[in-house]
């Protein structure tokens, strides 16, 4: 196809990306901020099983991307999986709209509506799959656009990952606001609707997407292999009994021996098993890869990317507290007001997507300058700051909840730093992960690796949720006895990040060496 040009120095199709991502986020973050509140609010979820499911869905969401980026890589091709992934998007975003009546009385199953919270699971299945066939893809078809070693790819990653931090920014402000001033259902139905923008652009600019994104055989999607349906269709109907399969997984939870006795003999949710073997296959196949006849330095820097990979899990699993209890914290303990204005508690997660698109066009500045005069830190070193400034980030929350005020509440400038400190790190590993994936991935390997950077964004997720089961606060609990809790829960996440941050500092020297050449 002749090329459609550039715009502002970058393919025209990153910004197809850009949108369409900016708008999915907008769905995904909108749900999201309210979710935890949603549970323990409406429905009376206690904050345990609210942290676990919250951790549990979102898991399976960076989950399953593993299997949409295998299927997008031999068969559908990228686009076609993120228009298939749109579309059940679309549909779990306005399933959520129905809330039926809200729960009364005591916490527990026994004070709900039934069917509404049934409906609620559908829906999160739905999302969840949806985001498995559409979020690999879309990112490794900003990868494609760029052509090997061009120096151009960390800023255009680092534009595209201010496009989701768009999207989060104003669902934060926009679908919290709603969903907790006007009504749950009307918050999750306008992400719905916003969704479905995204997806009819997505359309409408496939032209600049140059045919990076079709299937790479698509005479093979047309040969019938079930019942005379052809192979695409067959994948389509296969991504609607899966959603059958998450509604039920996300609600199961079993004894599951070593990983059950690692929780003190509780049970566990079947998403966290789930994942658990999807991390063991993932290895598995990564080491007959190793041995598949690629070269030396090929293998020296797939090794590289999969140390990286398994180290962001950790940063996620201290990151995605913004969810849970940093909402939480904002819900019940903190003063909202700043300058006259309060804020809900779903909206102080816009704070940390306003950081991101500030900070966007500083990093993707500083790095090409850097590069040029041999300073840009390596792939092992940004990560390694990135967990450093996580540490840090609990920091601050950890000492603002040692140093409430007289009516034991925080004041909300304390979060506003802890979210600049965090996005800090985030914007050394997070943008930087996805062009690592691009980067050091060998051609056959990149969906499957970028498949693999989502399951691990997975495993952060479930760890978060169960992190955040730390954090449980009683309904009957005081201010100064919930301050307590986060205070401890805050120091020991703080140490967890800088202890990790600095073995990955050690690790380093090691890591570069794997790919000298």
């Amino acid at each position: 196809m002749p090329s459609t040009g550039e715009f502002m120095g970058h393919p025209k199709g990153l910004y197809v990306c850009f949108l369409t991502e900016m708008w999915e986020r907008f769905a995904f973050y909108g749900m999201k901020a309210l979710l935890f509140l949603y549970l323990t609010k409406h429905h009376l979820f206690s904050d345990t099983d609210g942290y676990l499911l919250l951790g549990t869905y979102a898991g399976l969401a960076y989950a399953l991307p593993l299997l949409g980026g295998l299927l997008a890589d031999k068969y559908l091709g990228m686009r076609k999986a993120v228009v298939y992934g749109g579309m059940l998007l679309v549909l779990g975003q306005l399933g959520m709209a129905y809330t039926g009546h809200a729960a009364s009385g005591t916490q527990g199953a026994g004070a709900q509506d039934a069917f509404a919270v049934q409906v609620m699971y559908f829906s999160l299945a739905l999302i969840g799959v949806g985001v498995g066939f559409l979020k690999p893809n879309i990112s490794t078809i900003v990868g494609r656009l760029y052509p090997a070693n061009d120096p151009r790819r960390d800023s255009g990653f680092t534009i595209f990952y201010m496009g989701i931090n768009v999207g989060a920014f104003l669902s934060s402000l926009i679908v919290a606001w709603i969903g907790e001033k006007i009504g749950w259902g009307y918050g999750f139905a306008l992400a719905g609707i916003m969704m479905a923008l995204g997806l009819v652009q997505f359309l409408w600019g496939r032209k600049h997407l140059l045919g990076h994104a079709e299937p790479a055989d698509p005479a093979l999607l047309q040969v019938p292999v079930l019942a005379g349906l052809s192979r695409e269709r067959v994948i389509y109907l296969g991504g609607l009994l899966l959603t059958v399969v998450v509604w039920q997984v996300l609600q199961t939870r079993i004894n599951f021996g070593p990983l059950s006795a690692l929780f003190g003999g509780h049970e566990v949710t079947l998403t966290e098993v789930v994942a658990v073997l999807l991390g063991a296959g993932l290895y598995i196949w990564f080491i007959r890869l190793l041995f598949s006849g690629i070269s030396a330095a090929e293998k020296g820097r797939m090794v590289m990317l999969m140390t990286l990979i398994t180290v962001s899990a950790l940063f996620w699993g201290l990151y995605e507290q913004t969810y849970g209890p940093w909402v939480a914290m904002a819900d019940r303990v903190m003063d909202r007001t700043t300058f006259g204005i309060e804020w809900t508690a779903g909206q102080t997660t816009a704070i940390g997507a306003l950081f991101v698109i500030a900070l966007s066009p500083v990093f993707a500045w500083i790095w090409p300058r850097l590069d040029k005069v041999g300073l840009n830190p390596s792939y092992p070193a940004k990560f390694a700051w990135g967990l450093v400034f996580c540490g840090l980030a609990f920091g601050v929350l950890s000492f603002a909840a040692a140093n409430a005020g007289d009516d034991a509440t925080v004041s909300l400038w304390w979060m506003i730093l802890a979210y600049f400190v965090l996005v800090l790190g985030e914007m050394v590993l997070s943008p930087v992960g996805l062009a690592a994936v691009t980067s050091l991935s060998i051609p056959r390997a990149v969906g499957m690796m970028m498949g693999a950077w989502f399951l691990f964004s997975a495993f952060g997720e479930i760890i978060a949720g169960r992190m955040g089961t730390w954090a449980e606060i009683a309904p009957e609990a005081s201010r100064s006895e919930a301050l307590a809790v986060y205070g401890n829960v805050f120091t020991n996440m703080m140490w967890i990040g800088l202890v990790a941050g600095a073995l990955l500092f050690l690790a380093t020297p090691l890591l570069k060496r794997l790919v000298k050449d």
